[in-house]
């Protein structure tokens, strides 16, 4: 007697079925890797053009179509007027607003985090109105204020405005950090007979520094690449992104390209560094 087969339902008769090929399977098996790697490159696509267009010589005012390789830009990166003066401006505004950030921040993550007071809720509320709100409605405020007090506007309007509006990025970096910390290793350096200070620098601020740095350098971008909250309050102090975008109104210099790349590879390399620091430590 033949043996009867009974054919998969859906199966058109006389065709056999066919399983997956290679590289369906390959796709299917890596589809999220290749849609991060899809997603990375077209975020580094802009700095990829800026970089290539660094080293272009234009024949106009504008940097917007190539037309010859040269690197006198790269020579030269102080060649435009009051460039690197800006430059140097944002980047001590950044420094200072990232210093008064990060330890006004780590306190209050850490009130937060481990204290109980009344209106606690109230603070954790109004500290995320910074990040939820648009920035213009904050850059008027803080003009507003700062008219109200009679304040003349300069650097010190630009650094009280940064300070703010990185207070709470600093304030969620450093929080998450501090909840996940294990309270038994500081209730263990106190059995050893460890000082309060001999505790908090010897086992909290380690634990707590990827949080500390992370919101660091948060902040220290946060502010160099502002321009909303810094043109509302800046009166005639002129930073390097409102120098950008003053000079776009007339003709993009080459050098502003050669400062946004050496900007980029210098935040690369930060990331490179920090990796290979925390390699060795998993692997130690």
């Amino acid at each position: 007697m033949a043996a009867l087969t009974k054919k998969p339902a859906g199966t058109p008769a006389g065709k056999p079925t066919r399983a997956p090929g290679r590289t369906s399977r390959w796709l299917r098996r890596n589809l999220v890797v290749l849609a991060g790697l899809a997603t990375l490159g077209y975020l580094i696509l802009p700095n990829v053009v800026v970089t290539v267009f660094s080293f272009n010589k234009p024949n106009g005012r504008f940097n917007y179509e190539w037309q010859r390789f040269s690197t006198d830009a790269w020579t030269d990166p102080c060649g435009v007027a009051d460039l690197c003066g800006s430059l140097s401006l944002s980047l001590e505004i950044a420094f200072w607003s990232t210093v008064g950030a990060t330890v006004l921040g780590t306190m209050t993550a850490f009130a937060l985090a481990r204290y109980r007071f009344r209106a606690r809720s109230s603070v954790s509320t109004l500290l995320f109105l910074p990040m939820a709100m648009p920035e213009v409605v904050m850059a008027a405020s803080l003009a507003t204020l700062f008219l109200n007090m009679g304040v003349t506007f300069g650097f010190w309007t630009v650094l009280i405005a940064h300070i703010m509006f990185c207070l709470s990025f600093v304030v969620t970096a450093v929080k998450a950090r501090v909840m996940s910390m294990d309270p038994r290793l500081e209730q263990a350096a106190q059995d050893l007979y460890a000082t309060p200070l001999q505790t908090f620098l010897r086992v909290t601020l380690p634990i707590a520094a990827p949080g500390i740095a992370a919101g660091a350098l948060l902040a220290f971008a946060l502010s160099f690449d502002d321009f909303i909250i810094t043109n509302f309050n800046a009166g005639s102090t002129v930073t390097f992104p409102m120098f950008v975008w003053g000079a776009a109104q007339r003709g993009t210099p080459v050098q502003i390209n050669v400062i946004g790349t050496a900007m980029f590879g210098i935040a690369v390399l930060c990331v490179l560094v920090g990796q290979l620091v925390g390699g060795r430590r998993k692997r130690s």
